[in-house]
């Protein structure tokens, strides 16, 4: 779990001035956050509706759900309109309480100050362009695959990359399980790659078909750096700037 806490670079003083201005903080991202909840609650995953049913209705109900509005690799590239909208569809749908709430709160803590950075308009195009490409990339590399893949961790984790490359130097509060939990506090820099490599790591050993969507994380991370890289690498040596407002079970991303 990581928790931006440190207000002493310039960047974050930054970003703390445009939300005192603009009185509503990251709309983009609040949005988004909302959007993933409602769709959430009114699908079958969230077991709150009775009109799904209960039980092998639930589950039954639950898979056609999953199926229509997730990525299944197998018939993503078959020249098929609808199946090519779902990467983007699927952005918006996740499994279990627990996959969408482990989303919300990364994109909760990155999303804010990415979004200022970058602006309302940049920051919508380059969450779903990413988050796109990222579930695409790893429906790419499991073709065969007739596997679900929901979630918004793809483009989440461009965010988590151009947050890297645009605040290096933000204090994030960790809290490491194997630490007993203790609170320990480091910079982007170490924090951000460190996960990535776990990424890495865990996806080279996912040799079994699909299981948690590593690589969609990866592709998301790689393609958020790159994309603040080649968007804000000529500014790094100038003060920022405010941006202008303007199947089966599902494999988590």
């Amino acid at each position: 779990m990581f928790v931006i806490s440190d207000g002493n670079t310039a960047a974050v003083r930054w970003a703390r001035a445009v939300r005192a201005v603009r009185g509503v903080p990251a709309p983009v991202t609040y949005a988004l956050i909302g959007l993933c909840c409602l769709v959430f609650l009114a699908g079958p995953a969230a077991g709150l509706d009775p009109a799904y049913g209960s039980g092998d209705g639930l589950l039954a109900a639950q898979r056609s759900y999953f199926r229509r509005w997730g990525v299944v690799p197998a018939d993503l590239f078959q020249d098929s309109a609808a199946a090519a909208l779902t990467p983007a569809t699927a952005l918006f749908v996740h499994g279990s309480w627990v996959h969408l709430l482990g989303n919300m709160l990364f994109l909760y803590v990155f999303g804010a100050m990415t979004e200022e950075r970058m602006g309302r308009v940049q920051f919508t195009l380059f969450y779903v362009a990413c988050g796109y490409l990222a579930l695409v990339g790893y429906a790419a590399a499991n073709a065969s695959s007739a596997q679900t893949l929901v979630g918004a961790s793809g483009a989440i984790s461009a965010v988590l990359g151009a947050f890297l490359y645009l605040f290096p130097r933000a204090r994030v509060t960790s809290l490491f399980p194997f630490l007993f939990f203790l609170p320990l506090r480091f910079p982007a820099w170490v924090v951000l790659p460190f996960w990535a490599a776990l990424q890495w790591l865990a996806a080279g050993q996912a040799s079994q078909g699909p299981g948690v969507a590593y690589l969609a994380h990866l592709v998301g991370f790689a393609l958020g750096f790159a994309y603040a890289w080649a968007r804000f690498g000529a500014a790094r040596g100038r003060p920022a700037r405010p941006g202008k407002g303007g199947g089966g079970e599902p494999v988590g991303d």
